[in-house]
């Protein structure tokens, strides 16, 4: 059993996430979602956001909204990818539950202070913004979390947003150093595998024919949503990036990977935002992360369906 916060920029990807996590009460205590800007501005993630809890039957489940730019540079979104609104293949709407009062860095500085120590994980399918403010204002913070668990970085898979960074560390470089400095144990969950947990027309049709509304809107965003990276990278299916976190929780035995030094670069150039991931131990510096390198995509499709199919 995991307590669980989320913090998430929903994003497509973000959106299946949530829906997968919000089907697993047994095993994933969710405290509340925060939210940040990333692949839209901040009022789209936060309205996404809720839709989810929405679409999952847990309107009632509190949604904070976080940061609304990066710590230091220009900000930047994917709606080339995830549309105008943050999601492709469904309607977006006003949900009928509105935010929770407060700001999502006030309410992980406050979540976290109170927690039993060593508690509390903290899911991040986004930029790092929200995260790095909470431990700027109060250091001591770390003593409540358990483990971070991200959808972050490249290495041997290389960039999705430049030729070596990802979006989310792209997105606010500065937010994932801090992070990386905090001591907290980590999980990174890269490119590297989630471009290896591709979807195929029988693994969306089997969420269709679940027939349930979740399963429609989820093959719905697929259908959508896949089809432009997979023309960009020449694969046989999209991936499903931030959903990969949720299936580390549920099932980390899906999972292979090993512990080593990841450090951000932040400089302005080329390298603005690469993972520098020192998997073969060149740098003889400690490990500060797990790095995830690959994974049953079969079994994460298996579970992914197998969830979804108990929401409305």
């Amino acid at each position: 059993m995991h307590t669980l916060i989320i913090d998430t920029d929903p994003g497509a990807d973000d959106v299946i996430a949530l829906l997968f996590a919000l089907a697993a009460p047994e095993s994933l205590a969710i405290q509340a979602l925060t939210t940040v800007a990333g692949n839209v501005p901040l009022a789209k993630t936060s309205r996404n956001a809720r839709l989810a809890c929405e679409w999952a039957g847990r309107p009632e489940l509190a949604v904070y909204a976080g940061a609304e730019r990066p710590l230091q540079r220009t900000p930047i979104y994917a709606a080339n990818i995830h549309g105008r609104e943050g999601l492709t293949g469904v309607a977006v709407h006003e949900p009928a539950v509105p935010l929770a009062e407060g700001h999502a860095v006030d309410y992980l500085v406050r979540t976290l202070r109170a927690a039993p120590e060593h508690s509390v994980t903290l899911a991040m399918l986004g930029p790092q913004t929200n995260l790095a403010l909470a431990l700027e204002q109060a250091p001591d913070i770390v003593r409540g979390l358990r483990e971070l668990v991200l959808m972050a970085g490249a290495h041997f898979n290389g960039g999705n947003i430049t030729p070596v960074a990802e979006f989310n560390v792209f997105a606010d470089p500065h937010a994932a150093e801090a992070v990386l400095k905090s001591g907290v144990p980590i999980t990174m969950l890269p490119l590297d595998v989630t471009h290896k947990i591709l979807t195929s027309d029988a693994r969306i049709a089997r969420l269709r024919q679940l027939g349930n509304r979740a399963g429609a809107i989820v093959a719905d965003i697929l259908d959508a949503y896949a089809p432009q990276e997979m023309a960009h990278y020449g694969m046989p299916g999209g991936p499903v990036h931030d959903a990969t976190v949720t299936a580390y929780l549920l099932r980390p035995a899906l999972f292979q990977g090993r512990r080593i030094h990841v450090e951000i670069d932040s400089r302005e150039g080329m390298g603005f935002g690469q993972t520098v991931a020192d998997w073969h131990g060149s740098l003889k510096r400690p490990a500060n992360v797990h790095w995830v390198i690959d994974g049953d995509a079969q079994g994460f499709f298996d579970l992914l369906t197998e969830h979804i199919a108990r929401l409305p």
